[in-house]
C-alpha cells in the first residue's frame, strides 16, 4: 500500500493516479478481509475501488489527462500536510493501547452487544445486529448521503444543457 502511495504521489498522468487509487482501495479492501471486517472491506470495495474510481474516469473524460505544473512553492502544501500529521499524531496520545481490555469501548456498550444483541434482535450475526437493528437509522442515513453526494456528482459532472432551436425551428 505505502508502495501505491508513493507511485500516485511521483506520477504526473491522471489516468494512471486513477488507476493506482483504485488499486489502493482494492488493497484497503483485502487488508479489511483479513482483519474479519467483511462489512468494512466491501463498502471499500463498492465505494472506494467502485464508484469513486468511475466518477474520477468520468471527470478525466471531460477534462485532460495531464496534471498541471504548478506556479508556487511546493513548501507551503508540505508545511500543512505536516502540521496536519502532528495535530493527527497529538490527538492519538491519549488513547489505550490497540487491543487493551480496559479500553472504553471494552467497557461501556461492546459487551451489552456482545450478551444481548441475538436475544434481543434474533439475528445470529453480531455485526449484522449491530447495522441493522440498533444503528438501522444510522445506517439508513449514511445510505442516504451517499446516494445524495453521488446524485449531485452526477448533476455536476452531467451535460443538462438543453440546445436552443433557431427561432425558425420552434415556430414550425
Amino acid at each position: 500500500m505505502a508502495l501505491t502511495v508513493l507511485a500516485i504521489v511521483k506520477i504526473r498522468n491522471l489516468f494512471a493516479v486513477v488507476m493506482l487509487g483504485s488499486i489502493y482501495s482494492l488493497l484497503a479492501a483485502a487488508m479489511f478481509v483479513v482483519l474479519d471486517a467483511v462489512d468494512v472491506a466491501f463498502t471499500e470495495a463498492a465505494v472506494g475501488a467502485g464508484i469513486s474510481t468511475v466518477l474520477a474516469l468520468g471527470t478525466l473524460a471531460l477534462t485532460t489527462d495531464r496534471e498541471k505544473q504548478p506556479m508556487h512553492t511546493k513548501i507551503v502544501p508540505l508545511c500543512v500536510v505536516f502540521l496536519t500529521g502532528a495535530a493527527l499524531i497529538y490527538g492519538t496520545l491519549d488513547l489505550a493501547p490497540f487491543g487493551s481490555p480496559q479500553a472504553p469501548v471494552h467497557n461501556h456498550v461492546a459487551p451489552t452487544y456482545l450478551l444481548e444483541a441475538q436475544d434481543k434482535t434474533t439475528v445470529p450475526n453480531i455485526v449484522t445486529a449491530v447495522l441493522a437493528s440498533y444503528r438501522g437509522y444510522d445506517t439508513l442515513g449514511e445510505v442516504t448521503v451517499v446516494f445524495i453526494a453521488g446524485i449531485g456528482v452526477i448533476l455536476l459532472l452531467g451535460n443538462w444543457r438543453r440546445e436552443r432551436l433557431p427561432e425558425d425551428d420552434r415556430n414550425a
